[in-house]
């Protein structure tokens, strides 16, 4: 087995670096497989270091032609090199020196694609988090702010559009059929944020004005044939710009703003200053190719990436433990502008539901993807306090659970304080690398606030225990709530100190509606939701002048990412299902309805599924008054991820075969409902992306679904229909959802049929793969899963070289399909084992992703814990096993 680690980083052995550089001029002489990079940068000694120290470069995957200093070899023995890492010592008292370097790169060869790589004939870059230094030798970290200006040299009919940060300063023609472009930032930016891309592109144009008056030009680049698919990413961008000006105060800085689409991607997107490149997936969308929810993607990433211009771009990070400041903040910031939006669209009547479906959205996600994390041997607190490999930190906790801590500042402070906070960290920071302490200190002194305690939440991983308690004394009309407190342990930390935990809180009466709240020693009642603030392991809140026992509604809104323990029988749990006005909460109460039934079932504790669920299901279903959006949430069941979570210890097979059960319960006995339903959601007219077809949509689709899975001839009828006379994507690909569910004739013509569509459509056909991979097996007849993503692997349509095909069919069939994953013969397991380790040879990154799959291995049955184990001392021990891998298995093993 590998011994050997990478080391280890610790947060607090920070030092600024001795020399850092104020300018840097690049130029590529771009070939695929010699790309020459000339860089002058010119190296000031730090002001903020007494002590004297070297330059400090770091490079790797290069060859390096030449280095100078002033013109100069360095002198004998003022160079040093460790691995990766050039150490230059600079003799006598200058403050400032122009270092040199010259290195060759080939991009051709780059299949990490990180750094300079080729994809379909062009050039692109992504250098988050380290992939500056495979370009050129540089200072590689955040806390280094440079102004940038760039040359690309490049063949004009191969490479006819060339594209870096900021502003073109010229460009022209060269010999021998060359051409160049030199742009400009004039802003000084970390390495991480640098740029280029040099490919055959078109572009959809469109001219805006800012705010203060300014135009400027905003571009979509992407490849010649996708020019009809980019108007929604172009709406996108405009209007976050326009919601960035009006509820932050912050516009566009440059005289133009890009976006490139590249199919060869390891992320959604990347902020890059100026120059955004995308992943095609969150960039083309057309209603034949794209699904609702594909659009809502688009809309959410381009603003997330656009959002960053200030808080990621114009304020970074000082260092790599700070990613959520950026990472956190920016993502509560695309869930509020995705929120407005839907609102806004949903006009007056249906803004409240269409808010509560983007924050369902939201938690859906939290609760699948960051509560395991949170309780595995990848466990961190938001901002970590070490890591080995930096690109394993791009995590569910740094950004979602960074995300929700925000939300947590924004209702403790309210959008006012807020927003003031926010002025105060830009006016205070702008242009610097700063920690997650500045921005947290400046929402404390905008607020006069106390936030140490608060930054707790930082420091410590785990998801809080929420335990709730009441009593009613019927004789005073005093109803008394008491909550408590708990973090388990996590790797590294044992004893966790209490946190702030705003609680909203409802108190329901007995007539379904909320009652005023009136805390013991107020003078008169108050709203109907308060918050209030948990700091101590324990406390208790007294509500006074209630006249009946009312039903508590914790948590509205998800105030806090914790888990909320609290009694409620099922008659209470179906009364919120009915009554709760908090549109979240009614749905939460749904899911832990449908949680208890699951987990009943799947431990034997209950033989069938009971009327009085079915009753509480069937009075959502038919609830006209309810947006159609919102029903669609509220009747899908919890996600397996997280139900397993619930499970001690953890059965697929048992939990999968509960899922079977109750859906094809609740398809079966509430059929004549279902073909109520999907004939009532029926949307007319040519498509539209809009949160009311949308939500109709949705709900028709899951009707379908429910139909398919009870094996009724009437509901695939439907879905065959459907499937055929389809306009649009979202119509298309749900009837073929519904109709993948049963083995046989209709679905394999279906797949063919789809397949024989889009063969061309790389981004459609990813929807294709990942429907097979992540298939459940209805009956004990089908196939199994593992053999049907074997068959698939060698479709000429998938590629293990590209991220997207390989999340679309391995990750959905990893992460999100754990009946059939965790199959009881291991060969799930074994299937794991030799993909990770054909991935880690070509893309270390991919490969980490997809070994993550089985980090909480521990909290399975003893019998797969001893099928996992064996794999996982496998990858371990293959030779030259990339960092990445190396830190997740091993932390799974140890």
């Amino acid at each position: 087995m590998r011994t050997e680690q990478a080391p280890t980083i610790e947060r607090v052995d920070y030092q600024p670096l001795a020399w850092v550089v104020e300018r840097i001029d690049l130029h590529f002489r771009l070939e695929p497989a010699a790309t020459i990079v000339t860089n002058r940068m010119v190296c000031v000694r730090n002001p903020a270091v007494v002590a004297d120290g070297p330059i400090r470069l770091w490079g790797e995957a290069q060859e390096r032609v030449s280095l100078s200093i002033d013109g100069a070899a360095p002198a004998t023995g003022a160079l040093r090199e460790h691995g990766d890492l050039v150490e230059i010592d600079v003799a006598g008292e200058a403050r400032s020196v122009t270092l040199e370097v010259v290195t060759r790169i080939n991009p051709q060869a780059n299949t990490t694609l990180s750094g300079l790589y080729l994809s379909n004939g062009g050039y692109f870059t992504q250098c988050e988090a380290e992939g500056f230094r495979r370009i050129t030798c540089f200072p590689d970290r955040p806390d280094v702010m440079a102004r940038f200006t760039v040359t690309l040299d490049a063949d004009r009919d191969a490479c006819p559009v060339l594209l870096s940060n900021g502003n073109l300063l010229e460009q022209g023609e060269l010999p021998q059929g060359r051409h160049y472009a030199k742009w400009e930032d004039p802003f000084p930016k970390p390495s991480y944020l640098f740029a280029l891309v040099a490919a055959r592109l078109v572009a959809l144009e469109r001219e805006v004005e800012t705010a203060s008056g300014r135009k400027v030009l905003l571009q979509v680049w992407v490849e010649e044939g996708n020019l009809d698919r980019c108007e929604h990413a172009m709406d996108s961008l405009v209007h976050s710009m326009r919601w960035d000006e009006s509820t932050f105060g912050l516009e566009l800085d440059l005289d133009r703003f890009m976006i490139v689409a590249v199919a060869d991607f390891n992320m959604g997107a990347m902020e890059n200053k100026g120059l955004n490149i995308f992943n095609t997936k969150f960039v083309l969308a057309k209603p034949d190719t794209a699904t609702d929810t594909d659009f809502e993607n688009v809309e959410s990433v381009v603003a997330h990436e656009y959002f960053h211009n200030w808080t990621g771009n114009r304020v970074t990070c000082r260092d790599w433990f700070q990613l959520t400041l950026k990472e956190g903040l920016t993502v509560f910031r695309d869930q509020q502008f995705s929120a407005d939006m839907l609102a806004r669209a949903a006009g007056p009547e249906g803004a409240a539901s269409a808010r509560a479906v983007k924050r369902i959205d939201d938690v859906r996600v939290l609760r699948a993807a960051q509560f395991p994390e949170d309780g595995g041997p990848m466990a961190h607190p938001i901002r970590p306090d070490s890591y080995q490999e930096i690109n394993n930190f791009y995590t569910a906790t740094v950004y979602e659970k960074g995300a929700e801590v925000i939300r947590m500042l924004h209702t403790l402070l309210g959008p006012e304080g807020f927003r003031n906070g926010m002025d105060l960290y830009f006016s205070y920071h702008d242009g610097c690398a700063v920690t997650c302490d500045d921005f947290v200190d400046a929402m404390a002194e905008a607020n006069g606030r106390d936030l140490d305690q608060f930054m707790r939440w930082y420091g410590q991983a785990g998801t809080p225990r929420l335990r709730a308690t009441c009593a009613w004394d019927a004789g005073t009309g005093t109803y008394t709530l008491n909550l408590a407190q708990h973090t388990p342990p996590t790797p590294g930390q044992h004893d966790k100190l209490p946190l702030v935990i705003p609680v909203a809180l409802g108190l329901i009466g007995p007539d379904g509606h909320d009652c005023p709240l009136q805390l013991d020693g107020e003078a008169q009642p108050g709203a109907a939701t308060r918050v209030l603030a948990l700091t101590e392991e324990a406390q208790s809140f007294r509500f006074v002048g209630l006249t009946a026992e009312p039903v508590p509604s914790l948590l509205r809104g998800f105030s806090a990412p914790v888990m909320l323990e609290v009694d409620e029988d099922d008659a209470r749990l179906a009364f919120r299902m009915a009554h709760d006005s908090d549109p979240f909460n009614r749905w939460d109460a749904a899911q832990r309805y449908s949680e208890r039934i699951v987990l009943a079932l799947a431990a034997g504790s209950a033989a069938e599924v009971p009327p009085a669920f079915v009753a509480a299901f069937r009075s959502l279903l038919e609830d006209a008054r309810l947006d159609p959006a919102f029903r669609a949430q509220a009747l899908t069941l919890p996600t397996e991820g997280f139900l397993l979570e619930r499970m001690s210890p953890a059965d697929p097979q048992a939990l999968r075969a509960a899922l079977v059960t109750l859906t094809r319960h609740l398809g079966g006995t509430l059929a004549e409902q279902w073909l109520t339903l999907f004939k009532a959601m029926q949307v007319l007219g040519p498509y539209r992306y809009h949160p009311a077809d949308a939500g109709r949509r949705a709900l028709a689709n899951l009707a379908l679904r429910y139909l398919a899975a009870a094996q009724d001839p009437r509901g695939i009828a439907l879905a065959r229909q459907r499937f055929e006379a389809a306009t649009n994507m979202t119509e298309r690909f749900g009837a073929l959802a519904a109709l993948a569910v049963n083995a046989g004739a209709a679905r394999d013509t279906a797949l063919q049929n789809f397949h024989a569509r889009y063969q061309n459509d790389p981004l459609v056909l990813d929807k294709w793969f990942a429907l097979q991979a992540g298939a459940w097996r209805w009956s004990a007849a089908a196939a199994p899963t593992v053999e049907q993503v074997r068959a698939l692997m060698a479709d000429p349509a998938f590629s293990l070289s590209n991220p997207n095909k390989v999340y679309a069919l391995l990750g959905t069939f990893f992460r999100a399909n754990a009946g059939e994953f965790h199959a009881a013969d291991g060969s799930g397991h074994v299937f794991w084992a030799d993909q990770v380790i054909a991935l880690d040879a070509t893309n270390p990154q991919v490969a980490a992703r997809m070994a993550r799959a089985l980090e909480n291995w521990r909290r399975y049955t003893p019998a797969l814990q001893a099928s996992i184990r064996p794999q996982l001392e496998r990858v371990l021990a293959t030779e030259k096993l990339s960092a990445d891998v190396a830190e997740v298995v091993g932390k799974a093993l140890g």
